[in-house]
């Protein structure tokens, strides 16, 4: 009697549809996969390549939505809590630990997993191989090694309490070589041979940071070196790989310490070298090493508290002196850092750009004053275009000097917008609810018109669709001729703060990881991840997807060829947006065409705060329909 009560109201609602909207208008689609994971759905997380990874109260389970059943379950350490997860940047893997983060983790036993959430593989399992305590556990990119340090129970009684390393090859899930870090069984007195930061892999060897100084290794686990420089935290070698930079944290992490070697561990500084604050980033010039670090007062507001703001340091590479007798004034922390051929060129977060040659000579003939928050540092044909939360100029990248009459000023904006206008050569700028056309040649600035957004949304997206001018935020998208005049403008209700909320996390996720996929693949190539530093020209932005796709091709694995292929099509979001909103006493999600305004299709959400993520690449929504169910819709049949 139920289930025909339920049969007939089905009917009633969808008549209900056809009364309100014509046929040809939105089709309203049902789930096409239903995951049922029999434990209490925790946290959601949607991963760069499109898989869902659920934590539940058993473990793990990995959700491709093209695929009918979870492409992995891992309940092997059981619950995890959210810090026990870690996801890598710009890979298919996330370590799972448990223990680590314990007070007796030196003693009791620690586990620690890595998970191919692309194929569902299973690369490493503590428990599998025997590894009693698991210190550290770092995967190596673009190598695509997994480096293991801790305490395995395998060997004699000796061996089974001596600290060891092992190299895992994470295509192929095997064991490359392993080595102790001090002599099984030796006498004296015990000594703490911890491994202190991320190991540097090099083409021909391998060294390991620990307690005890560095150590070096071949790739078949022969020692090859020692060197007595301790608690080094993070590694860079030169291009050539013959010289090698350490960095050691002092003074509670306040400050750094940084040591020089070759490759066979002997100084080459006579000594290291101090810098104030801890290193954010670090280039290796033919003229020397610019070093970025960040000082903070650590919320001390007296008078002689270390204020908040970055040093800029520009060092002999022979001996690690300071090559500048004056470092440049920042007055807060560094937000943009680039080097050019004729020097540095940086942007303050507080505001502020300034160009400083590698003599340490100012480059431009006074420091620009910018308004806060620097979104954009770009080249421009006519110069270095920047754009802030309250202004944009274009001026002389030799000179510093306004290439416009005058910056465009407007008021402090939470969100800003800009795109390049190519038929009609203009740079067009959303801010403060109005659009600004800049002429790319005079510098010639129009308001081209106001805009209004329902829910007082600032327009965070602009784009140039066949000639007319496409805008959006969360709940409104809106149609411009070229001239500025309304085509269409399409408001969907927020279903309340925490749907908005939720549109927020949820819609632009992918997006926001693409972005920083690229980045984080780039500074494991060059064996840093403190910076990598390349002015990009202004239309170059918004091709994120493009350059982590080639990245990801770079590497000789199955599941970064399947991301590659993920980025190189094209975009879901591409000709439409997803909207979380109202559908009549509902919620629902939206997809609307960006070309019409007009909705595709709608997904009804029995749920008044539905909890959910939306693939804006890839072009699915994952719905949690249960407390232990998740449904996923394909959003672009």
């Amino acid at each position: 009697m139920k289930a025909q009560f339920k049969y007939i109201c089905n009917i009633v609602w969808v008549s209900l549809i056809i009364a309100i909207h014509p046929m040809n208008a939105q089709q309203s689609i049902g789930p096409e996969h239903r995951y049922e994971l029999g434990s209490k759905i925790n946290e959601m997380t949607l991963t760069l390549g499109g898989v869902l990874v659920v934590a539940t109260n058993d473990g793990l389970v990995g959700i491709k939505p093209s695929e009918e059943h979870p492409v992995f379950t891992f309940n092997n350490f059981g619950r995890l809590k959210p810090e026990e997860t870690e996801f890598i940047p710009g890979s298919p893997y996330v370590i799972v630990s448990q223990g680590a983060g314990s007070k007796l983790a030196g003693i009791s036993k620690t586990k620690r997993a890595v998970i191919d959430y692309v194929s569902g593989r299973v690369i490493f399992n503590s428990e599998a191989d025997q590894w009693n305590q698991v210190y550290t556990c770092n995967v190596i990119l673009p190598q695509n090694k997994l480096i293991i340090s801790g305490i395995q129970k395998v060997g004699d009684k000796f061996e089974k309490m001596t600290p060891k390393v092992a190299v895992y090859d994470l295509s192929s899930s095997t064991l490359d070589y392993s080595f102790f870090l001090d002599k099984p069984g030796r006498v004296g007195m015990a000594k703490d041979f911890s491994v202190t930061g991320t190991p540097l892999l090099l083409k021909e060897f391998l060294i390991i940071p620990t307690a005890q100084g560095l150590i070096a290794k071949s790739h078949d686990g022969k020692e090859l070196w020692t060197a007595k420089i301790k608690n080094v935290s993070k590694m860079i070698a030169d291009a050539s790989e013959n010289e090698i930079y350490g960095f050691e944290a002092v003074n509670a992490g306040k400050n750094t310490r940084i040591h020089k070697i070759d490759k066979n561990g002997k100084a080459l500084w006579d000594d290291d070298r101090k810098i104030k604050g801890t290193v954010s980033k670090f280039e290796i010039l033919p003229q020397g090493l610019a070093v970025v670090s960040n000082k903070s007062s650590g919320g001390d507001t007296s008078v002689f508290a270390t204020k908040d703001e970055s040093e800029i340091a520009f060092l002999s590479a022979a001996s690690g002196e300071d090559l500048w007798d004056k470092a440049p004034k920042t007055k807060g922390y560094i937000q943009h850092f680039y080097v050019m051929e004729d020097g540095i060129l940086f942007g303050i977060q507080s505001g502020g750009i300034n160009k400083i040659s590698f003599d340490g000579k100012p480059l431009f003939k006074k420091p620009l004053k910018t308004g806060e928050n620097i979104l954009i540092m770009a080249h421009s044909p006519q110069g270095l275009i920047y754009i802030t939360s309250e202004d944009a100029n274009i001026v002389n990248l030799a000179t510093g000097e306004s290439v416009w009459k005058k910056p465009l000023k407007y008021k402090n904006s939470a969100s800003v917008a800009s795109t390049f206008d190519t038929e009609n050569d203009r740079y067009l700028i959303a801010a403060a609810n109005k659009i600004y056309a800049i002429d790319a040649n005079s510098g010639d600035v129009s308001e081209l018109t106001q805009i209004k957004f329902e829910e007082k949304e600032a327009a965070n997206t602009i784009d140039i669709r066949d000639d007319n001018i496409f805008l959006a935020a969360s709940q409104n998208m809106m149609l411009l001729g070229k001239e500025g005049k309304e085509i269409y403008h399409s408001y969907h209700k927020a279903p309340g703060k925490s749907g908005f909320m939720k549109v927020v996390g949820g819609v632009v996720a992918a997006a926001s990881l693409v972005a920083t996929a690229s980045t984080a693949l780039a500074a494991g190539a060059n064996n840093n991840g403190i910076g990598t530093n390349n002015l990009r020209n202004y239309n170059d932005y918004g091709k994120e997807a493009k350059r982590a796709s080639e990245m990801f091709a770079s590497i000789s694995d199955a599941s970064f060829k399947m991301m590659s292929q993920r980025f190189k099509a094209t975009s879901a979001t591409k000709d439409a947006q997803f909207i979380l909103t109202k559908i009549g006493k509902n919620v629902g999600l939206v997809k609307v065409n960006k070309d019409t305004g007009n909705i595709e299709k709608e997904i009804i959400l029995n749920n008044k705060k539905p909890e959910y993520k939306v693939d804006d690449y890839g072009g699915y929504l994952f719905y949690q329909a249960t407390d232990k169910s998740i449904f996923t819709y394909n959003l672009n049949e």
